[in-house]
């Protein structure tokens, strides 16, 4: 095998946040959507600290138990990460001075509280005495006894207060940013074709004086702070408390959790550097870095549309060829299966179906998965509506989707005050398969139907979220959704209705072997000198098992073709590969967010669409299914369309050994850029376009 096993997950995930920033730096990407993906990698990265890092330091503290997990000691991955984090923060401010530039192109600045008019000044201060300064409440840090705590999602004002004449002694200060309350961004007045932006953080600095006179200060430096903490919520194993007791407990402690980093203006005075860095019992440990001025960048995905006279209008989504002229999504979904692709076909056809549930007179029950809703859900309306109409509704909802652990209590509230029948709690298992099952009785005759999908059931999401749903009355696999809404509403059967399954490869009790199993079938063709191929389309790939068993597959001779678009621990360069493995991760407009999985199988090909990354968390702890594909026209379409993919040579990056993510190249071939393509592909498809 390999001397190295495996690519470290951490650094393979921050390999996926560099090709972020390469979206970021493309200068054919649309200025608003550069800005955007500097937002996203912003906020990516935030998340990561909160998570990853602050498991790696956990680890640390558990010393030798924690550390027979990892193929590298903690230490030295935090060391790497520091490392790549700094200089992809360097890339980050080179790119950001660049799109500058291309926004006063674009007569759009952003400008400082030292640049504006004196119209501005005025605007300024005006809006800051109405809406700003009812939020602002200063902490004098060094008359506080015990620092306050900083929270986690806040940048804050980091203030040197000082007389120019120096009667009165330096001092300290805080001023937490109102973004909560307030948009980070605020538009000034201009004339001609000029627009001009300034940040909150910059109407603040204006009006400093107007905080601090009271102290008789009149020399003020300040520069942006920001914490990020430890966002683990510990679910312990306390029976007597409740998983709901739990999560808001563990939500109150998030907001306290330890610092895993530290970022601040690189050009901070360093006497009130030294101060924040003591107060804060930070240590050279910590991830303590360098900035520019501004921070938080993902409010910037918000940055304002207004401004830009050029507008880079989104595709838009088109309805299904089979139900453009259908009178009822159920319908057609009863006479034969049906397979949307997000966010090239409308999400308007799966909610059609949960409101035609719910009004059907015929319909009985409806069971559904939910996981990240849109904060305005037409799935909820659909299923409240339905229980006015007499439906036994009964949702399952994970409380423990990270960082929408508050929202998903909410929604659980106003279900259950509806009369929803509300789900919650699996012991040790997340529930992250993607489900629905509705039963409906017509002439003494009960039918199922319903869907499995790879994406959230979230109709904002589904805009750009790349997804693939079922639409089926297919009975075996209705059968097999039928069991495991069997298991969450009686999860003490130790897994009896889910091993039950014959038709969905479902996790954590029967997929892991499932796969295997095909994997070797492949491996078996390919040693008796057959064709044989295994092609993956997955967000993430870092199960050590499934990747040795890749491995062997591809010293076999099986073709191995990937297509990760963030973690991907396999080692894909090898001289001992009889072919050379494929493996690309494309970025691009929308987020790549399906898994697909497909087995050559002697040229029968077995398709599957999951809701499962091969990551040990999805296949040993959640409850996940990857449906196959059962009719030959849809099979041919999925495969048609992980084809276009793989041609990509415009979005797609090359997964080597290195991590380097070298753009694919095109060779003077015809350019392919795959969700362009794809969605040229099924848009085709209509018979009649007009309208």
């Amino acid at each position: 095998m390999h001397k190295k096993k495996l690519i470290i997950r951490d650094i393979s995930w921050l390999s996926f946040n560099h090709r972020v920033l390469q979206e970021a730096a493309d200068e054919t990407v649309p200025l608003k959507e550069r800005i955007n993906f500097l937002g996203i990698f912003s906020n990516n990265l935030d998340e990561f600290f909160r998570v990853r890092v602050a498991a790696l330091k956990k680890m640390i503290e558990l010393g030798n138990k924690a550390r027979m997990h990892l193929e590298q000691k903690p230490e030295s991955i935090l060391a790497e990460i520091q490392e790549k984090v700094l200089s992809q923060q360097k890339e980050f401010e080179r790119i950001w001075k660049e799109i500058l530039r291309e926004l006063k192109k674009e007569h759009i600045h952003l400008v400082t509280e030292k640049k504006l008019t004196a119209a501005q000044q005025k605007f300024v201060l005006d809006y800051f005495n109405q809406e700003v300064r009812s939020y602002i409440v200063p902490l004098m840090i060094e008359s506080l006894q015990a620092f306050p705590v900083l929270n986690d999602k806040s940048i804050y004002l980091a203030c040197k207060l000082s007389r120019k004449d120096g009667s009165i002694p330096e001092r300290f200060a805080l001023v937490s940013i109102p973004v909560r309350h307030l948009s980070r961004f605020l538009i000034l007045p201009s004339k001609n074709e000029e627009e001009f932006i300034i940040l909150l953080e910059d109407v603040i600095r204006f009006c400093l004086p107007r905080i601090f006179s009271f102290f008789g200060y009149d020399s003020f430096s300040s520069h942006v702070i920001k914490v990020t903490r430890d966002a683990e919520i510990d679910i312990d194993n306390d029976i007597a408390t409740s998983l709901i007791q739990k999560i808001e407990k563990g939500l109150k402690n998030r907001k306290k959790g330890k610092p895993v980093r530290f970022v601040f203006d690189k050009n901070i005075d360093v006497s009130l550097l030294s101060y924040l860095v003591k107060r804060l019992g930070l240590t050279l440990r910590e991830n303590i870095i360098p900035g520019g001025r501004i921070h938080n960048f993902k409010d910037f995905i918000s940055f304002p549309d207004s401004v830009f006279k050029h507008k880079n209008p989104r595709r838009l989504p088109f309805t299904h060829p089979l139900l453009r002229q259908a009178s009822s999504v159920t319908a057609v979904v009863m006479e034969r299966d049906l397979l949307l692709h997000f966010p090239y076909h409308s999400y308007d056809s799966v909610i059609d179906l949960l409101r035609e549930a719910a009004i059907d007179p015929q319909v009985l029950s409806i069971k559904i998965t939910c996981y990240r809703l849109a904060s305005k859900s037409k799935v909820i309306n659909a299923l409240t509506n339905a229980v006015r109409n007499g439906k036994h509704v009964t949702a399952m909802l994970e409380l423990r989707a990270r960082f929408d652990e508050e929202a998903t209590l909410d929604w659980k509230r106003e279900l259950e005050d509806a009369g929803v029948r509300v789900l919650i709690d699996v012991p040790d298992l997340k529930v992250h398969a993607k489900l629905c099952l509705i039963k409906r009785r017509e002439n003494n005759s009960t039918t199922h139907y319903g869907f499995v999908s790879t994406g959230n059931l979230n109709e904002k999401t589904a805009r750009f979220y790349g997804d693939h749903c079922l639409l089926t009355s297919d009975r075996n696999i209705m059968a097999d959704v039928n069991r495991i809404f069997a298991y969450l509403e009686h999860p003490r059967t130790r897994g009896n209705f889910l091993r039950a399954c014959n038709t969905l490869l479902v996790s954590p009790t029967g997929m892991r072997k499932q796969l295997v199993t095909l994997i070797n079938k492949e491996i078996k063709l390919a040693r008796a000198n057959k064709y044989a191929s295994v092609i993956l389309k997955l967000n993430s790939l870092s199960d050590q098992l499934l990747i040795e068993k890749l491995y062997e597959a591809a010293h076999a001779g099986v073709e191995v073709k990937l297509i990760i678009r963030g973690i991907c621990c396999m080692l894909t360069e090898s001289k001992k590969f009889k072919k050379p493995v494929q493996a690309i991760s494309i970025l691009d407009e929308y987020l790549e967010h399906a898994r697909v999985l497909i087995f050559h199988n002697d040229g029968h090909e077995k398709v599957f669409i999951s809701s499962a990354d091969w990551m040990v968390r999805n296949i040993d702890h959640r409850i996940e299914a990857a449906c196959p594909i059962l009719e030959k026209g849809m099979r041919k379409e999925i495969i048609d369309m992980i084809n276009i993919q793989l041609g990509d040579n415009v979005k797609a990056r090359i997964l080597d050994n290195e991590q380097q993510n070298q753009y694919v190249n095109p060779r003077n071939k015809r350019k392919v850029r795959s969700q362009v393509d794809i969605y040229n592909y099924l848009y085709q498809k209509i018979p009649d376009k007009a309208g």
